[in-house]
């Protein structure tokens, strides 16, 4: 498939061949972007969650009263979880949330992201994103005109200086590095945008040969 590329300024900047393998799927595998995206989510949690065990609780361990004779419950410790001040039964621990997902099904997830964008017709190929000056308001203006709402720019190999610092304090505007490219950014964003270099970077990295 083939699209237009523009520049920041709006103008034409020619147009580009797509593979059809990375941004032209048609049937969008929906279970797929949902194994991809609770693969991430559950990586980038904290897992610190914690509360006292029995054995980490300062009460006294003493025996509260005999074992028999008073007619109530046999009770051995002011640290069991049904006393006030006690510890909680089975209480969150410290601990990874992070699951295995094959590299395969990980390449799939980003193709299939890629052709829905493709597919729904808010991809867009920048001839590149750079700037002369760091100015926010400059950048703003230029995203305002192209109708940009929430935004995700891939710029390429490294993020060009001028236009990161331009970029960062503009709402809803995220720009990464074609190494930060992932499924939960791209199906966040209403408009990716891809420089040319980041498409060919992406279209040599998803092929079936490297997915493989």
């Amino acid at each position: 498939m083939k699209l237009d590329i523009i520049k920041l300024d709006g103008k034409s900047g020619g147009s580009i061949e797509l593979s059809d393998e990375v941004f032209g799927i048609a049937d969008i595998r929906a279970d797929i972007l949902a194994r991809v995206v609770n693969w991430q989510l559950a990586k980038r949690r904290g897992g610190n969650h914690k509360v006292q065990t029995r054995n980490e609780n300062s009460r006294t361990g003493k025996k509260m009263y005999k074992q028999k004779g008073t007619g109530g419950a046999r009770h051995g410790s002011r640290r069991a979880p049904q006393f006030v001040g006690g510890s909680r039964a089975f209480g969150p621990v410290v601990r990874s949330h992070a699951f295995d997902l094959p590299k395969k099904v990980r390449a799939l997830g980003l193709r299939h992201a890629l052709s829905s964008k493709a597919r729904d017709g808010t991809l867009v190929v920048l001839d590149s994103a750079s700037l002369k000056d760091p100015k926010t308001a400059g950048l703003r203006a230029q995203i305002d005109k192209l109708g940009w709402k929430r935004v995700l720019v891939i710029a390429g190999v490294e993020v060009d200086k001028n236009f990161g610092l331009a970029a960062r304090n503009i709402p809803h505007l995220d720009v990464l590095p074609n190494a930060g490219v992932n499924v939960y950014d791209i199906l966040r964003a209403e408009t990716l945008v891809l420089t040319r270099d980041a498409v060919e970077a992406l279209q040599a990295r998803l092929t079936q040969k490297e997915a493989a």
